[in-house]
Formats: structure tokens, sequence, C-alpha cells
């Protein structure tokens, strides 16, 4: 399986959270998955800690350290990402998310995160 995991999932999952679900990090750990972090998300976690929305324990070049030491790749996001999102229905206004889910959606990526409007759109597989 190949994943692409929401920004909360992400965090939750290198914080050892409790939020994240035991059947999501099970398919994380799992060596026989391809897991990819959106450079977007990480965008928008640098914007969080610069504007003092996010609070982390540890520095954003630690956070890519731990992003390669667990095997996560990194997905650029690219100009059909871009096409995919401008024919994405409005069901989601975030704009991070509204990346996501276009990048799922052109990479063929199931998403996993607790989001309740991913699973609003077709052709999105949601996984948690």
């Amino acid at each position: 399986m190949r994943y692409l995991l929401d920004t909360h999932a992400f965090l939750w999952f290198f914080s050892g959270s409790g939020h994240l679900s035991e059947k999501a990090k099970s398919e994380i750990e799992n060596p026989d998955h391809q897991i990819f972090i959106s450079i977007a998300s990480i965008w928008e976690i640098g914007i969080k800690m610069s504007l003092g929305k996010l609070q982390l324990d540890f520095k954003l070049n630690e956070l890519k350290r731990e992003i390669f030491k667990n095997k996560i790749e990194i997905l650029p996001l690219d100009f059909e990402h871009i096409i995919t999102l401008t024919d994405l229905e409005f069901m989601h206004k975030d704009p991070f998310d509204r990346i996501l889910i276009s990048q799922a959606k052109e990479e063929r990526l199931t998403i996993i995160s607790r989001d309740k409007y991913f699973r609003l759109y077709k052709k999105i597989k949601v996984y948690w």
C-alpha cells in the first residue's frame, strides 16, 4: 500500500500521541508500505511554528532527520497536483488539506487522516 499522511497524523505519529489510531500506526510502521509526507504539510508545520500556533519538542531540521530515519518519503508539489486542485469540489476550505487531497488523487495514494471532510471527495481513499 501507498499512503499519504495528513499533517495531524504525521505529527501524532512522531509524538507518539494516543490520538493516532492503532490501525493507522500499524500501517505507517509496516515496512511493506510506502509512506509519504507532502512538502505542503512540512510547509504548514513551519508556518504554524513561526506564528506560535504549534509548539513541538523539536526543531524542524530534527523533524527532517526523523522523516528519513522512518523511511518516509517527501512528496513534492508539482504542476499536475495544482491542475487537479483546480478541479476539486469545495467541500473543504483548508488550502493545505486541498493540496493533500489533490496529491492523493493525482498520485493514487490513500490518505491517513481523521478529517471527516476528506471522505466527502470522490475517488479519494481515506484510512483511519
